[in-house]
């Protein structure tokens, strides 16, 4: 048998977890520290991590705004992509609750790549579920003096139940104090394309998020969701407000070198 991850967690073949690190588009195209931050994490947790080349998209864009047949050329790619390793790894509750939860609707009448998708999605997570769930994994040696608060984005928490285990993940980082937010589990306002739709209801949402985020009295502001954190960093810095945001894995792999979003520095 060859090497354990060191959660104890196996591959299909005895060795390590081979995990597909699917970066996701907002990652890649606005935010890489978050990608190589969950590759460091993953890595230290005792994966054999992987990010294919052919990955694109995971189809959410097209399946909310009902184009379903590119949405589903996105998930017939993604399935060709990853289904060689023995778990797909996504630093985002939204587009992990697309492939996992609703990636499947649009194989109606398709039976083998239903059974495709099925398979893959039984072996897909959100990154600090992963963690937790699967490899038993702490950070050690990670350091971030200060107040920060947590937000739960819609997708990880309602799709995935995603919600003590990226705090069972920062208790572990010396130093930071997580105080509660009031709304924690209540809607930034982005939701993807509604943020564009709607966009006087979505200030008026995320405004009252930024009130609740500055009444906490913490400095710095984490989530599991670029999207989400996008949109509250762009409020919060229109309001001149001191709180920094970031990705709860920048903090959780020590890689906090990038300024914080909507920071130059």
């Amino acid at each position: 048998m060859g090497e354990e991850g060191k959660g104890g967690a196996v591959g299909r073949h005895g060795s390590a977890p081979r995990v597909g690190l699917f970066v996701t588009c907002l990652v890649d195209a606005i935010r890489p520290s978050i990608g190589f931050a969950s590759l460091k994490l993953l890595e230290d947790a005792g994966c054999i991590v992987e990010v294919p080349a052919r990955q694109t998209c995971c189809g959410q864009p097209g399946f909310n705004s009902g184009d379903n047949a590119i949405a589903r050329d996105l998930v017939v790619g993604w399935i060709e992509a990853f289904e060689g390793y023995d778990y797909v790894v996504v630093p985002s509750g939204s587009c992990a609750g697309m492939l996992k939860c609703h990636g499947g609707d649009l194989f109606a009448g398709e039976p083998d790549w239903a059974a495709r998708h099925s398979a893959l999605a039984d072996r897909t997570y959100e990154i600090m579920s992963f963690l937790v769930r699967v490899m038993d994994y702490r950070p050690s040696g990670v350091a971030w003096p200060g107040r920060a608060t947590y937000h739960d984005s819609c997708s990880g928490l309602r799709e995935l139940a995603i919600h003590d285990e990226p705090r069972a993940l920062l208790a572990a980082v010396d130093g930071l104090e997580l105080v509660p937010l009031e709304g924690n589990d209540v809607c930034c306002g982005f939701g993807g394309t509604f943020c564009v739709k709607y966009p006087s209801i979505s200030n008026a949402i995320v405004a009252e998020k930024a009130r609740q985020v500055g009444a906490s009295g913490a400095g710095l502001l984490l989530g599991g969701d670029l999207g989400c954190l996008m949109n509250m960093a762009g409020k919060l810095s229109r309001e001149a407000s001191p709180v920094e945001v970031r990705h709860a894995v920048e903090v959780l792999a020590g890689m906090d070198d990038e300024p914080a979003l909507c920071r130059s520095e």
